[in-house]
């Protein structure tokens, strides 16, 4: 870890507007420290490869005192940490790809920021199946040992990151703003829990408020984290396939659920599989594929009980409510085709279909339709 002073201009340089990844890694390598830029004229920086304006930016920058609220916000708590690319805590995976970020602020265990990870990622606004498929799947694949990295982005994100708390596995969140705010404000609650066991990380200053632009620069890192990265569901232009793009060009496993052809969040996944990414029915094919490239037999990897969502058929479901989910096979479905394809009326349809609900065999899509649960993330 580096003293107060060193961190001070470490911070300070990084907070320099114009003064990206790229252009800090410019720097180092002419420089060795930030200490040794700010202390550079003009045409030693511009001979470094930065423009004029940028670096007439970092001369009226030396003197202000930027980095004093990052520094108060590392020594408010003992789980407050802020470390550079030189710091050997570093994450080893991340430090492999383009424009690394130099400096990264991280709230809870530093230690498991280089545990092996898969990161989870899918759509904001997801169907029930969904939801349910990335928690399945976060739960057991956590309860391996594999860390589970995601966004805190609502959806797919938030249920990674619950599943795999629910299976008392490590989780770290990648967020787009400050380490001091919590976006959305509605993941509060799931962000103090993570930071219990897990850890949230950002690269952005202290203060820093959600932007657009931010998102993707925050995905760079959610996949250079792990080896390998899962897409739950995802529309054709999605955040979540930006992701998987980035996965792949750092050279990472790429993972994709299939689903209806009759949903749209499907459809990226699809097109992710025509493109290569490896086909995913349980957590079983993401083991046997990341086996390749992490020992498995130094994480813990326990009998994993049965996901959420297994079937109650045998004990609990009468023969006509069999024959319902029988009908309803795996696509959103209206009442309406369930009356003419099993002859039951509107109401005891309604009826079954709550029940059923209730015992996890099937999901209110809202407007009108319902989905039938299958098993996932089975070992």
């Amino acid at each position: 870890m580096k003293t107060t002073e060193e961190l001070k201009s470490w911070i300070s340089l990084w907070r320099v507007s114009g003064v990206g990844a790229k252009y800090f890694q410019v720097l180092l390598a002419s420089f060795d420290d930030p200490a040794a830029v700010f202390k550079a004229s003009a045409s030693s920086l511009k001979q470094a490869g930065i423009s004029q304006n940028l670096a007439d930016t970092i001369i009226d920058s030396k003197e202000n005192d930027s980095a004093k609220p990052d520094l108060e916000w590392l020594n408010a708590a003992d789980n407050h940490h802020i470390i550079t690319i030189k710091c050997p805590e570093y994450p080893k995976l991340l430090k492999q790809t383009d424009n690394p970020p130099p400096l990264l602020y991280v709230h809870g265990n530093l230690s498991i920021i280089n545990d092996p990870q898969l990161a989870i990622v899918g759509s904001r606004n997801p169907t029930q199946s969904g939801m349910t498929s990335a928690y399945d799947f976060a739960k057991h694949l956590g309860q391996t040992g594999l860390c589970i990295t995601s966004g805190l982005a609502l959806g797919i994100d938030g249920s990674a990151h619950q599943g795999t708390l629910d299976g008392t596995g490590p989780t770290i969140a990648v967020i787009a703003t400050g380490i001091d705010r919590v976006y959305p404000a509605k993941h509060r609650d799931l962000a103090h829990k993570i930071v219990e066991t897990g850890a949230i990380i950002s690269e952005f200053p202290i203060g820093t408020q959600p932007r657009s632009g931010n998102f993707p620069r925050r995905n760079r890192i959610i996949s250079g984290l792990a080896h390998g990265t899962l897409v739950v569901e995802a529309a054709l232009k999605s955040g979540s396939l930006i992701t998987a793009r980035l996965a792949s060009e750092q050279g990472r496993e790429v993972f994709a659920i299939p689903g209806s052809i009759h949903n749209p969040l499907a459809k990226g996944c699809h097109q992710l599989i025509r493109q290569g990414a490896k086909l995913v029915e349980t957590a079983q094919d993401i083991l046997e594929e990341m086996s390749a490239v992490i020992d498995l037999s130094e994480i813990n990897q326990p009998t994993l009980e049965q996901p959420s969502n297994t079937h109650l058929a045998d004990e609990n479901t009468d023969p006509e409510q069999q024959t319902l989910l029988d009908k309803m096979g795996y696509d959103p479905i209206q009442i309406d085709q369930l009356v003419v394809s099993t002859g039951f009326k509107a109401e005891s349809i309604a009826a079954m279909l709550l029940i059923l609900e209730l015992q996890n065999q099937v999901s209110s899509n809202g407007g009108g339709t319902y989905t039938r649960l299958g098993n996932t993330a089975t070992v």
